[in-house]
């Protein structure tokens, strides 16, 4: 078997580093696990690429004088926008008259990553148990508040506010459960050839109008973008979400939004079969707010981890679950004044014509 054959069936993922720290060459696995194609990893710092709790370059420098392996045991591995993973790394010389190093990544993870069929079908299951529940218990609701409110009718003004309470607060618990009830639909996208600059203004001019009145909204789109392969009304639903959290992010005064869109290659989503699918349509909501809190960073997309006082937690978990069953990708960098939300998607298939009934 070759040295390339070998290359890419290697299941850990490897990289190929340089004197100067810059990669040289990723394998298949690497691609996955950086969410990045090897063309565009290939003479990038490996710094850039890669950020771990550990001194990297001190590392790399310490394997190329001693000239023997280095093993970093549990250290936490970033990239791309995703949550910190724990992992070891290996670093050893190539041959002694080949200056490159080899690093392996080795993800620390149960054997099936938590995603096995097991794990799918407990979490389906789970998910079916709580629409159901949210079905049942909007039943007696509707009833508790058409009983408050046929009290209201004989009540004096001065009891009112207990009826106006009772009555608020269950619609309060039926969004809630119609959150859940969305969460936890399982039907596929209805797949369509879409322009993502309609889906993007329909949900700017229906935030411009409502929820966003305050803000300044900035569009900065890509004219040339191709259309994406989409259920129109389920993305517009995703950046409305988005919107609405960077309205509610953003300062009263003096917020802005950015949306933007462009075109990125270097992108391409690892799917089970060992493939690479690329994303190169992006999306951003950027906003001028606070950031998003430390402790709940890299765990938004989680259900029920909210940011906000009274906040669901579902809000994000549903704009994850929608982006996935597209086969696209979602990720966020926050700090203070910055944060964005990053939306790829795939290009949708030549041959069919764009669906008109997104505009």
């Amino acid at each position: 078997m070759s040295f390339a054959s070998l290359w890419n069936a290697l299941p850990t993922p490897a990289l190929m580093i340089d004197p100067d720290n810059t990669i040289t060459a990723a394998n298949p696995a690497a691609e996955g696990f950086l969410v990045t194609s090897a063309k565009s990893l290939k003479g990038k710092q490996v710094g850039e690429r890669l950020t771990v709790n550990a001194p990297l370059p001190e590392s790399l420098q310490r394997v190329r004088r001693t000239h023997g392996p280095l093993f970093i045991n549990d250290v936490e591995a970033a990239h791309r926008g995703r949550a910190p993973q724990r992992c070891n790394i290996q670093i050893t010389p190539m041959a002694p008259d080949d200056p490159r190093l080899l690093m392996l990544i080795i993800p620390r993870q149960n054997k099936d990553g938590g995603g096995g069929p097991a794990s799918k079908s407990a979490a389906k299951s789970a998910i079916g148990m709580a629409e159901m529940l949210a079905h049942e218990i909007k039943n007696p609701l509707a009833g508790i508040t058409g009983a408050a409110q046929l009290l209201a009718m004989n009540l004096p003004p001065q009891d009112l506010e207990m009826t106006d309470l009772i009555v608020s607060e269950a619609r309060r618990i039926v969004a809630l459960l119609d959150q859940v009830e969305q969460f936890g639909n399982l039907s596929p996208p209805n797949r369509r050839v879409v322009n993502i600059h309609d889906v993007v203004d329909r949900a700017r001019i229906s935030a411009q109008v409502g929820f966003a009145a305050h803000m300044k909204i900035i569009e900065e789109y890509d004219p040339s973008l191709p259309p994406t392969w989409a259920d129109a009304d389920q993305l517009m639903q995703v950046v409305l979400n988005l919107l609405k959290n960077a309205a509610e992010a953003a300062p009263k005064a003096g917020g802005v939004i950015r949306i933007r869109t462009g075109f990125d290659n270097g992108l391409r989503l690892r799917r089970s079969d060992g493939s690479g699918a690329p994303l190169p349509i992006l999306v951003e909501i950027i906003d001028n707010g606070p950031g998003l809190p430390p402790d709940i960073a890299n765990d938004v997309f989680d259900p029920f981890v909210s940011g906000r006082e009274n906040g669901t937690g579902l809000g994000l978990a549903l704009v994850s679950k929608i982006i996935a069953e597209h086969e696209g990708w979602i990720s966020v960098d926050s700090e203070p004044g910055h944060t964005v939300f990053r939306i790829s998607l795939p290009i949708a298939p030549a041959e069919i014509p764009v669906d008109k009934g997104a505009d």
